[in-house]
Parts: C-alpha cells; sequence; structure tokens
C-alpha cells in the first residue's frame, strides 16, 4: 500500500503525542512534518519526550504547506487555531483531518463549499472514539421512542469550549429523528441562571469541566416508569487513535466535507 504522507499539527499536546505514536505504528502512514507554536526549525526527533522522527517543525503554516508535499494534514490543536490550520491546508490542496471542536453551523458550510470548489475531501470529527460514534449513532435510534431528553457531558478541566463538540452533535442526530420537544414542566423557572444546562431543540445539555476525567458522555432517555442511560468514557486519549487512523484512511477517497465519524462508519 503507498504510504500516506500526514503533517501533524499540535505535536507536543497530549493527542498530538498519541498521534504520533499512531503514525510510527502503522506501515502506511508517513510523518513528513508537524506544525507546532514553538520550536520551529527543529526536528521531532530534537524535542524532549517526542519519538525519534527526522520530521522538521514549523511554526509558519503557509511555509510549511509550501514546502512539504503531504497528502494529509492531522490538525489535533484548539477550535481557533484548529479553523485557520484546515482553511490553509484546503488552499494548498492538503486534505485536513480535523480533531478540535468549536465549529459552528456558518463555519462548516464555508468551508464544505470551499472543498466542494477544490474537490477535496475534508473530515471533522467531533469525536475519533468509535465507541462514542456509537453511543451517538444509539441514541439517534432510542430518540424515536424516547423523546425526553438531556445529555450529561464532561470533560477534563483544560477543555476550551462548552458544551462540548460531542454534545452538540449528538443533540443535533437526534434532532434528525426526533420532533421538536420543550421538555420539563411548562412553568419550570431557574433560581440559579444555568442551572438547567443549555438547550438544543428542547432537549438539555450539561457540561462537567474537572480534573482527572478525559471525555465522558451520557445521554440520558425518560419514559413512563422507566429510564434508558446511553454512556460511553475515554479513560485515556488512545482511544481517540482507531477514528484518526480511520479517517486518514477515508479521506484518501472523498472530495467533500465529512463531519462526524458516523457518516464513514459501516
Amino acid at each position: 500500500m503507498e504510504k500516506i504522507k500526514i503533517i501533524l499539527a499540535g505535536p507536543r499536546g497530549k493527542m498530538g503525542m498519541e498521534a504520533l505514536k499512531l503514525i510510527k505504528e502503522t506501515e502506511h502512514f508517513e510523518l513528513v512534518a508537524a506544525i507546532d507554536r514553538k520550536n520551529g526549525g527543529k526536528m521531532i526527533s530534537e524535542i524532549d519526550g517526542l519519538p525519534a522522527y527526522d520530521a522538521p517543525i514549523y511554526e509558519d503554516v503557509d511555509l510549511c504547506f509550501q514546502e512539504i508535499q503531504a497528502d494529509v494534514l492531522v490538525d489535533l490543536t484548539t477550535p481557533e487555531i484548529g479553523r485557520k490550520h484546515t482553511e490553509a491546508a484546503i488552499k494548498y490542496g492538503i486534505r485536513p483531518v480535523v480533531g478540535t471542536t468549536g465549529f459552528n453551523e456558518v463555519e462548516l458550510l464555508e468551508l464544505a463549499k470551499t472543498a466542494e470548489q477544490k474537490g477535496i475531501g475534508v473530515i471533522i470529527a467531533p469525536n475519533f472514539a468509535i465507541g462514542a460514534v456509537l453511543m451517538m449513532k444509539f441514541a439517534q435510534m432510542a430518540s424515536k421512542y424516547f423523546p425526553d431528553i438531556e445529555i450529561i457531558e464532561q470533560h477534563h478541566d483544560q477543555k476550551l469550549d462548552a458544551p462540548s463538540g460531542t454534545a452538540i452533535k449528538t443533540a443535533e442526530l437526534i434532532s434528525k429523528v426526533r420532533q421538536q420537544k420543550d421538555q420539563g414542566h411548562p412553568n419550570e423557572k431557574e433560581t440559579i441562571t444555568g442551572a438547567r444546562g443549555s438547550k438544543i431543540n428542547g432537549m438539555h445539555i450539561h457540561s462537567v469541566r474537572l480534573p482527572g476525567l478525559v471525555a465522558h458522555q451520557e445521554v440520558l432517555f425518560g419514559g413512563n416508569g422507566q429510564l434508558l442511560t446511553i454512556r460511553h468514557d475515554s479513560l485515556h486519549r488512545s482511544s481517540f487513535m482507531s477514528g484518526v487512523k480511520l479517517a486518514v484512511e477515508a479521506i484518501m477517497k472523498i472530495d467533500i466535507l465529512v463531519y462526524g465519524l458516523e457518516n464513514i462508519i459501516e
């Protein structure tokens, strides 16, 4: 199999370090460069704690894309930086696999339009854990029969966006098959603002941020005399790598924007 040449953005982050291990362990993946906010001009092998890759590090995204021939950008940075990297990658004909969340509907539509014009694949995944994707799909199935739903998502305390992209994506998937419904008592009143969390199409979403957590979500379905809970827990960031591998392989075969791994798993 021909090697897929990869540029990794965010190599020093916890997700980035797991991605470096994935690339090294995958025979048909090749790391050709990394993008980092510092260490420009050095090699990956020169950074303490990183694998011995003879791949250059760039701080200037445009310069990286101009000088390095690559097939795929894997971006595991932050929402704001991830958006900039995605736009630049499309411009230079490099296929972005993006694991950062925080893209709004307008931004996704604009990126989808640009990707279609360029004829280049883009995959943006709120969650790369296959189990989390299945959790979302199962929740969508259950919502046809249990329309009263609340979502509780829990993440580490360094996460920048709330609610999580996974929670938003879950609510969007459910909304495709569930009729609009405002839940709870019609005269319900928050005595402390935010006590009931945020709301999407009548569903409440609650965000928890604590040290010790990684990424966790449960979807609660209430019915007469019963409660159904669908839950997924990522206990280590290695749980996301099976989805990263799947996305890198799949993006070579598509020429449109795909939002969510549920659209590429069988």
